[in-house]
C-alpha cells in the first residue's frame, strides 16, 4: 500500500511535497534564535564551506534587523536563500552546533538563514554597491551555483559579467535537480533575479557554448573566462536492457518532476538502482507520487552508501525499501520494463564477488538510474590547453586558474560533484584568482 496518494492537481503535488524546511515566521525565527548561545569561536562557523558568520546572523535575527541578517549571511555565500534550504545542514553547521554534545536539538540554522534570506529578496532590498569599474569583461559559462557566485563576486570587484547559460532557467541544479521538498523553482529563480537586480551582471539564456569555436570567440571579446558548468547526464551501467521503455536517470527524473509535478509518469513498481543522495531523492519522489513500492537497490551495504543518512532515513520515512549487496545485471522485459535481474554480492577484503547461482529477479515497471553524472570531456577538450585529471576533472591551481591561464573554474566541473555550498564557496576564490590575473 503506497504512504502517499497519487497527486492529480497541483493541490495534492504541493500537499504531497510539503517543504523538508518550512519557512519560519517572524515569531518561529525569534523564539529559535533566542536559543543560540553565540559560541566564541562558534564550531558551526567552521562547518561552513563558505564561513558564514552564524552566531551574528543569528543575533541579527533575534534583534530585529533582518537586512542584516542577509547581508551577513550574503558577505560569505552568494546563494545564502538556496544553500539555507539544500545544505545537508544536518553535517555541516547544525551537526557541529554544541547542543549536539548534550543531546539537545541543535539550532536550525538552515531555516534562520532561509527565513533572513527569504525577507530581502521579497521586499528587493539593496544592500550591496558593485565596486569601480575597472572596464574588464569576463565571460562566465553557466549560470548555476558556481556560475552566479562567481559572477556575484566579480562585480563587487568592479569587473563587468556576461553569464552564459544552454536552458531557460538560472540556478543549475537549483531548478533541474533538486527534489522539489527541498527548495521550490520559484525559490531558486528568485534569488538569481534579486542578486542580478544587487549587481547588474547579464545573463544570456539558451545560449548554450558548444564548442572550439564558441570558446574562440568568448576568448577573443573577454578578458577572462570562468567555467561553471558542472556535469553531465546520468551514466548508464552498461547492462543489457538499460535502454528499454521506463529506465531513466535519476536526475533526469528529478528535473522533469520539478517542471511537470503532477504530469510527471511514475512506475507503479519502482527500482531505484545506487546509494547516493540522488538516488535517495528519487526513491523519496517516486513514494510522494504515488508509487506502490520503492526499492533501493544497493550493491554494497547500507554503512558504504554514499548518501547521508538522513537522506536514507527520509527515503524510508517515505515508504521506500531498501536491498543491499545485490548488482543489477540485465533489465528484462520487451521494449518496456518488467523487471531487474540481479545477483547477490560478498565482500572480500574490499571487494564485491558475485555469489554464483544467487540471481533473482525483481518485478517492476519503472528503474531510475542514480549512478552518478558523467564529466562533460567532450566539450572541455574544445579548450585550448585545458588539462583533465584521469577522473575528467578540470584540473587548477591554488587560485582556481586551469592550465589555461584565461580560463578558471569551480563547483563540479573542477571537484567532481560536491554541494551547492562548496560550488559557492570556490567560485568566490575563484573570482579573485581572476581579479589577481586581470590585474597584471
Amino acid at each position: 500500500m503506497a504512504e502517499y496518494k497519487r497527486p492529480t492537481t497541483e493541490a495534492e503535488f504541493t500537499a504531497n511535497f510539503h517543504p523538508k524546511k518550512p519557512l519560519m515566521s517572524d515569531t518561529e525565527a525569534y523564539y529559535e534564535s533566542s536559543r543560540c548561545l553565540y559560541c566564541y569561536d562558534a564550531p558551526c562557523i567552521n562547518a561552513c564551506p563558505t564561513g558564514i558568520d552564524i552566531p551574528t546572523f543569528i543575533r541579527q535575527i533575534n534583534n530585529d534587523n533582518k537586512d542584516g541578517a542577509a547581508k551577513t549571511i550574503y558577505d560569505s555565500n552568494w546563494m545564502g536563500h538556496a544553500c539555507g534550504n539544500v545544505c545537508p545542514t544536518e553535517e555541516l553547521c547544525e551537526g557541529a552546533c554544541v547542543y549536539t554534545k548534550s543531546d539537545v536539538k541543535p539550532i536550525e540554522i538552515g531555516r534562520l538563514q532561509a527565513h533572513a534570506t527569504d525577507k530581502v529578496i521579497h521586499a528587493k532590498k539593496k544592500l550591496f554597491i558593485t565596486g569601480k569599474p575597472t572596464g574588464k569583461k569576463v565571460a562566465v559559462i553557466g549560470a548555476g551555483p558556481a556560475g552566479v557566485s562567481c559572477a556575484c563576486e566579480l562585480r563587487m570587484l568592479g569587473h563587468a559579467v556576461d553569464i552564459y547559460e544552454a536552458r531557460e532557467k538560472p540556478s543549475g541544479l537549483c531548478v533541474y535537480g533538486v527534489a522539489p521538498y527541498k527548495l521550490t523553482n520559484e525559490e531558486a529563480v528568485d534569488e538569481i533575479a534579486y542578486l542580478q537586480e544587487q549587481f547588474g551582471f547579464n545573463a544570456h539564456y539558451n545560449k548554450p557554448v558548444t564548442g572550439r569555436v564558441d570558446f574562440e570567440r568568448l576568448e577573443k571579446d573577454y578578458d577572462a573566462i570562468f567555467i561553471g558548468i558542472g556535469l553531465g547526464g546520468t551514466s548508464a551501467l552498461g547492462i543489457p536492457g538499460e535502454d528499454k521503455k521506463g529506465v531513466m536517470g535519476a536526475l533526469e527524473f528529478v528535473e522533469v518532476l520539478r517542471n511537470k509535478h503532477q504530469a510527471t509518469p511514475v512506475g507503479n513498481k519502482v527500482i531505484v538502482l545506487g546509494g547516493g543522495n540522488t538516488a535517495m531523492d528519487a526513491a523519496s519522489e517516486s513514494c510522494r507520487m504515488g508509487a506502490e513500492s520503492v526499492t533501493i537497490a544497493y550493491r554494497r551495504g547500507p554503512e558504504e552508501m554514499g548518501a547521508y543518512t538522513f537522506e536514507f532515513d527520509l527515503a524510508k520515512k517515505s515508504g521506500a525499501k531498501a536491498l543491499f549487496n545485490v548488482t543489477p545485471v540485465e533489465v528484462m522485459g520487451n521494449g518496456s520494463v518488467t523487471g531487474v535481474k540481479f545477483i547477490r554480492n560478498s565482500s572480500a577484503n574490499g571487494k564485491l564477488e558475485a555469489i554464483k547461482g544467487s540471481e533473482f529477479l525483481e518485478p517492476c515497471d519503472m528503474v531510475l538510474l542514480g549512478t552518478g553524472q558523467g564529466k562533460q570531456v567532450e566539450l572541455l577538450k574544445q579548450v585550448s590547453g585545458l588539462m583533465l585529471d584521469q577522473k575528467g576533472r578540470i584540473v587548477v591551481n591554488e587560485r582556481f586558474q586551469t592550465t589555461n591561464a584565461k580560463y578558471f573554474t569551480a563547483g563540479d566541473a573542477m571537484n567532481g560533484g560536491v554541494e551547492v555550498v562548496n560550488a559557492a564557496a570556490e567560485a568566490k576564490k575563484a573570482a579573485h584568482g581572476i581579479d589577481t590575473y586581470l590585474g597584471k
